[in-house]
């Protein structure tokens, strides 16, 4: 019975290694959603199979999302700021939330559902606190212009 699914053999090699791929080992990376505390995310071997490593990689999933949505609804420039410093910072602030949300876009790449539901809830839980009506002062407008140092995020 032929198991390759219609995959082609690797080509040959052409430093005398030809062979040698039938001992390494491989990783399966998973292609669909799985449930489970065995994940690799981020970075190759973590969180391991420790289940105190796994709720620490969905607490770090958790709050770099809700950095995102905090810097994304964030004042931290003052009125009246020289333009090129105040510049400079927001190009900071916009390359650091960007840092974040590939961070955060890359462990949900990993497949699995508590890292998905982790992310979701820190993006849940950044807008609710820094971006809905619910803790605003002005509820007139909720331009983002007059809210925020940096622009909505777009995809």
């Amino acid at each position: 019975m032929n198991h390759d699914h219609g995959m082609a053999p690797p080509p040959p090699s052409t430093n005398g290694t030809a062979g040698m791929h039938h001992h390494m080992s491989t990783a399966m990376m998973h292609m669909t959603f799985f449930w489970g505390k065995n994940a690799e995310i981020l970075f190759s071997g973590w969180p391991g199979t420790r289940s105190g490593m796994y709720a620490l990689a969905l607490i770090f999933i958790f709050v770099l999302a809700f950095l995102v949505e905090w810097l994304s609804h964030s004042r931290l420039i003052k009125p009246g700021s020289r333009d090129v410093p105040a510049g400079l910072f927001q190009t900071l602030l916009h390359c650091i939330r960007v840092g974040l949300a590939y961070l955060v876009m890359l462990g949900v790449m990993s497949f699995n559902g508590g890292v998905f539901l982790a992310a979701v809830a820190g993006h849940t839980l950044g807008f609710f606190l820094f971006g809905s009506r619910v803790f605003k002062k002005n509820t007139e407008s909720l331009s983002y212009e007059k809210h925020s140092d940096l622009p909505p995020m777009s995809c």
